[in-house]
C-alpha cells in the first residue's frame, strides 16, 4: 500500500475534529513503529488502525487525496464508518444492581451492559470501580440478549451515559476505558465530542465476514495538557499492556476454562452464581445458558487453541503469559506496571484474569505461578476505590505527544 493511499485512508475513516490544540501521546510513535511493516500489505484494516490517530496530532499535518482515489478505497477494501447511538431515552430493562453507590460527580448516570464474567466486560468495571465511578448493571442473557435488542451492536459491553441530548452509546471495552479516563482528564470537552476522536468502522474480511472495531482505542486524547507524571515510556509502557491484555492474554483464558466438559460445566454454574442468574431468568433460560452453552464452549474452545497457536497443554500458555507479565514488574522493581499505583495497563490486565476468577483454570494459575502477589493487590485496589478522588489531575501545558517534536518532525 502506497503512503498516497495511507493518506487517503487516514481523511476517510478519522471524521475527528481536529484542532491545533490536540495532542494524542504516541501517534506519531506509533504511525513510524508501524508504517510499512509487511502485515500491513496483507491487513488493510491493521494499517488504517495505525494510521488514523497521525489525523489527530493537531499539528496541521493534514491528509487529502481526490474524491474519486477515495471511493476507489473505498470499494477496494470495502470499510465504513459505523455512528454510535444517541438515544433519546435509557432502554427499559431490568438493573440488576447499582455498583459505587456515591455521588455521581460525573453526571454521566452509566449504564454497563455486560456478561458477568466476559473479561472485556471485567475490563470496564475493573476501571470503573477503581475510580469509584457510580454506575447501573444490566445482566444481558447471553443466550438470547434480549436486554440489547434496541441496539444494532451486538457484542458487549455497552456503556450508556447520560449527555444533553440523551443517552450515549459507548463500544468496545478499551474504547470505553480510553474515552472515560480522557473525560477524566479534562471534563471542559463533552463526552459526545470525546466519542468523535473514537471512530467505528465496519468492515468485510475475505471470507465474507462483517468484523467491526474502534480507532484510536488505547489512545488518550488531551487539549495541550500533559499530565506531569507521564513521560513518554510510561506512556508508551501504558499502551503497550493494554493491547497485550487484548491481544495475547485474552485469548489463553477459554480454551483452559473450558479444557474439559467438566471444567466447561463448573464454569458455568458459577457464572450462574457470581451474575445472580436465579433472580434475573427463569429456570429453563438458565439451563439452556448453563448446559447447551458450557458444552458449546468447550466445543469452541478446541478451535480457539489452534487458531491462537497454543500449547498442547493450555494450562502452560495461561501459565507462561502470566509469567511474561511478572517478569516485566520484576525488571521495574514495582509492585505495579504504574509504579506505587495501578494505571491503565494493571487495570487491563487484573480485568481480563478476574474474568476467571472462581474457576478451576484460576485456581492452578494461583498454584503454579507468583502472580497472586500482584493481582491481589490490584483487587484491593480496584475494591477499595484507591483513586476515587482523583477524577481531577494536574496538568502541564506541553506539545508532548509520545516524546515527539512535532516541530521538528514532519510527516511526508
Amino acid at each position: 500500500m502506497t503512503m498516497f493511499n495511507l493518506r487517503v485512508l487516514s481523511k476517510n475513516f478519522s471524521k475527528i475534529t481536529v484542532n491545533k490544540n490536540i495532542r494524542l501521546y504516541s501517534a506519531y510513535e506509533k504511525f513510524n513503529a508501524y508504517f510499512g511493516h509487511k502485515s500491513f500489505q496483507k491487513n488493510p484494516v491493521k494499517l488504517l488502525v495505525a494510521a488514523v490517530p497521525v489525523t489527530a496530532l493537531g499539528a496541521g499535518y493534514y491528509f487529502y487525496g481526490t474524491k474519486k482515489e477515495n471511493d476507489e478505497l473505498l470499494n477496494e477494501y470495502d470499510i465504513r464508518n459505523v455512528e454510535y447511538q444517541l438515544l433519546e431515552s435509557k432502554p427499559n430493562v431490568p438493573i440488576a444492581r447499582t455498583v459505587n453507590k456515591s455521588k455521581d460527580d460525573l453526571n454521566l448516570n452509566l449504564t454497563l451492559f455486560q456478561y458477568p464474567t466476559c473479561p472485556f466486560c471485567c475490563k470496564v468495571r475493573a476501571f470503573l470501580d477503581y475510580y469509584g465511578i457510580p454506575y447501573e448493571v444490566v445482566e444481558v442473557n447471553p443466550v438470547f440478549r434480549q436486554q440489547t435488542s434496541w441496539t444494532t451492536y451486538k457484542k458487549v459491553p455497552i456503556l450508556l451515559a447520560k449527555v444533553k441530548d440523551g443517552y450515549q452509546q459507548l463500544n468496545d471495552s478499551s474504547m470505553i476505558v480510553s474515552a472515560l479516563k480522557t473525560y477524566l482528564f479534562n471534563q471542559n470537552i463533552s463526552l459526545e465530542e470525546i466519542v468523535n476522536y473514537y471512530p467505528m468502522i465496519e468492515f468485510k474480511e475475505k471470507e465474507g465476514k462483517v468484523k467491526s472495531d474502534v480507532l484510536n482505542k488505547y489512545f488518550l486524547m488531551f487539549q495541550d495538557n500533559v499530565p506531569k507524571d507521564k513521560t513518554t515510556e510510561v506512556v508508551k509502557e501504558e499502551k503497550k499492556w493494554r493491547e497485550w491484555a487484548d491481544n495475547e492474554l485474552v485469548h489463553t483464558l477459554s480454551p483452559n476454562v473450558y479444557r474439559t466438559t467438566e471444567e466447561a460445566l463448573q464454569a458455568f454454574k458459577w457464572f450462574s452464581e457470581v451474575g445472580e442468574w436465579d433472580k434475573l431468568f427463569s429456570a429453563w433460560e438458565r439451563f439452556v445458558i448453563v448446559y447447551v452453552g458450557a458444552f458449546a464452549m468447550w466445543l469452541i474452545s478446541k478451535n480457539l487453541k489452534k487458531r491462537h497457536n497454543l500449547k498442547d497443554d493450555v494450562r502452560e500458555s495461561l501459565y507462561d503469559s502470566c509469567k511474561k507479565w511478572m517478569k516485566i514488574l520484576s525488571m521495574k522493581n514495582t509492585q505495579f506496571l504504574g509504579g506505587s499505583t495501578p494505571n491503565l495497563g494493571d487495570l487491563a490486565v487484573y480485568g481480563v484474569l478476574s474474568s476467571i476468577e472462581g474457576c478451576i483454570a484460576f485456581n492452578d494459575l494461583i498454584n503454579n505461578t507468583n502472580i497472586g502477589k500482584w493481582y491481589y493487590p490490584v483487587k484491593e485496589a480496584v475494591n477499595n476505590h484507591k483513586d476515587v478522588n482523583k477524577t481531577k489531575q494536574t496538568f502541564s501545558r506541553s506539545n508532548f505527544c509520545y516524546g515527539q517534536d512535532f516541530k521538528k518532525k514532519t510527516i511526508a
